[in-house]
């Protein structure tokens, strides 16, 4: 339930090919710079390089006050919004949306996933059509510092200090929603606003509290 074959339909993502060499997605995220930078190299000219490592497809739309540190890919159709404020590390899919003051660093965005509003997301995996309702952020880091752990029917070591959610395919997070470190949610699953959420979430569930989740009909 926690694998990226479990979560993720990779036709959705041009990472397809660098996902696959992986069993769990946090083990990706050490490698989503370079990864970004390589596939950058061999983009089509349907793509601007808007600065050195950033890359713009020329049907999205960019703000002029949003701000794209590199090494980035913005795909095709893609918004990103004002006051956005794209660190670096990401790369974004097609049909995406990037709110207004969202801030991205260390990210895989699936095609048409939504952070429209007031969200933060870092060393995170967002799969197809996720969307994050606003002012809903991922925390990536422990209060103590620590490395962080998957807590799902098993414990799992991530050896990570920074890891944030990985949400699969169709989630859906409520509005002002915290995504505590090393959380899962898998497929169509919805989390309720205002939630404080940690672990694992099975796939076609709604989480509504801690300790309160059931199945979706």
């Amino acid at each position: 339930m926690i694998k990226i074959i479990d979560l993720y339909d990779l036709s959705h993502t041009v990472a397809e090919e660098y996902l696959k060499g992986f069993s769990y997605p946090w083990e990706a995220l050490k490698g989503i710079s370079a990864m970004i930078v390589s596939l950058g190299e061999k983009l089509d000219g349907d793509y601007i390089q808007a600065a050195p490592n950033v890359w713009i497809h020329k049907s999205a739309k960019i703000a002029p006050t949003a701000y794209i540190g590199a090494p980035a890919i913005i795909g095709a159709d893609t918004e990103v919004r004002h006051c956005a404020y794209i660190r670096g590390s990401a790369l974004v899919g097609s049909g995406c949306v990037v709110g207004n003051s969202t801030e991205l660093k260390n990210v895989i965005l699936f095609d048409g996933v939504q952070v429209p509003h007031y969200n933060y997301v870092g060393d995170s995996i967002l799969g197809y059509k996720a969307h994050m309702g606003a002012g809903s952020i991922t925390s990536n880091v422990k209060s103590d510092k620590t490395n962080v752990v998957i807590h799902g029917q098993v414990e799992i070591e991530t050896g990570l200090k920074k890891v944030g959610a990985m949400l699969g395919d169709f989630v859906e997070v409520g509005c002002n929603s915290v995504l505590n470190p090393g959380t899962v949610i898998g497929r169509r699953s919805s989390v309720y606003p205002l939630s404080s959420v940690r672990g694992v979430i099975a796939a076609d569930s709604i989480y509504k509290g801690r300790g309160n989740v059931v199945t979706k009909d």
